[in-house]
């Protein structure tokens, strides 16, 4: 490893996000990491091509990988057979992986959304108005419908999840790297997902989003915990982002920005000096 450790940076800059800039958040987060790094920008399309040059490759906002699946598959396997060192490294077990994670979860009786994947599976599922069906290897709401029980039982299931819509009061999201939560926003309008604001999360609040932060057993990288609070006060898992969580770090005070990427460089050079990591 060079003296000035140097970074591959994944990221889409033209893709476009509903209610999101990824492009503002990754140069800026690049731009911080300079600091410390020799980084270079790159589309997900051009990792493999790159990532020999340098001592590892972060994946940041790299846009849902359904769009360009073989070729991250081919990224995965390369880099992998190459012992090239990958933030977050390979080894997530929730979106990394498709949604497998929250059935796995909903069988192992976790506090997530009950989740299942067959019509004969439908009555473990509480009664409700409508339900969401969303791809396995779905994301950012792509493919995803409500649709009514009667709908459910006669449509053709194929590679899909379906879960209880849930009357929830807000959704609340916190912020990883490595194990320690770095700050947590919270959506007050149920409508508007990306309109957040600072929340300040409980002692309770912080064990619910640790549980599934201890269950991905990833050492090092940034992890994102969605979760919804019900009518009724509970927390649930929406979804364990462990492959590239949009931060919203504009939404966040100057020191709490400042504190993130202190905590990502640190991290950083701790994963660097383990060696490599996929």
């Amino acid at each position: 490893m060079r003296a000035r450790p140097s970074l591959l940076y994944v990221t889409d800059l033209a893709y476009q996000a509903r209610g999101r800039r990824y492009c503002d958040e990754d140069i800026h987060l690049s731009s911080r990491l300079r600091a410390d790094f020799d980084i270079a920008l790159c589309h997900p399309l051009d990792a493999v091509a790159l990532m020999d040059g340098f001592d590892a490759v972060v994946v940041r906002n790299s846009g849902p990988v359904l769009h360009y699946q073989k070729e991250y598959d081919a990224f995965r396997d390369q880099a992998v057979a190459r012992g090239t060192r990958v933030y977050n490294p390979l080894t997530g077990r929730a979106d990394m992986k498709g949604k497998q994670y929250l059935l796995d979860l909903t069988e192992a009786g976790y506090p997530v959304i009950p989740t299942i994947d067959r019509p004969g599976d439908l009555g473990r599922l509480p009664e409700t108005a409508l339900y969401a069906a969303k791809p396995k290897a779905g994301a950012d709401s792509i493919g995803l419908s409500f649709v009514s029980r009667e709908e459910l039982e006669g449509q053709d299931w194929g590679d899909i999840l379906v879960q209880p819509r849930i009357d929830f009061r807000y959704e609340v999201s916190f912020y990883y790297v490595d194990d320690d939560c770095q700050y947590a926003l919270h959506a007050p309008d149920p409508g508007r997902r990306w309109v957040l604001e600072p929340y300040e999360p409980t002692a309770a609040d912080l064990a619910f989003a640790r549980r599934f932060i201890d269950w991905n057993t990833i050492d090092h990288g940034i992890q994102r915990v969605d979760a919804c609070r019900t009518q009724d006060g509970d927390l649930l898992l929406v979804e364990l982002e462990d492959l590239n969580p949009y931060l919203s770090l504009d939404l966040v005070p100057d020191r709490t920005r400042d504190a993130f990427v202190t905590s990502m460089t640190t991290s950083l050079r701790r994963f660097l000096a383990a060696g490599p990591r996929t």
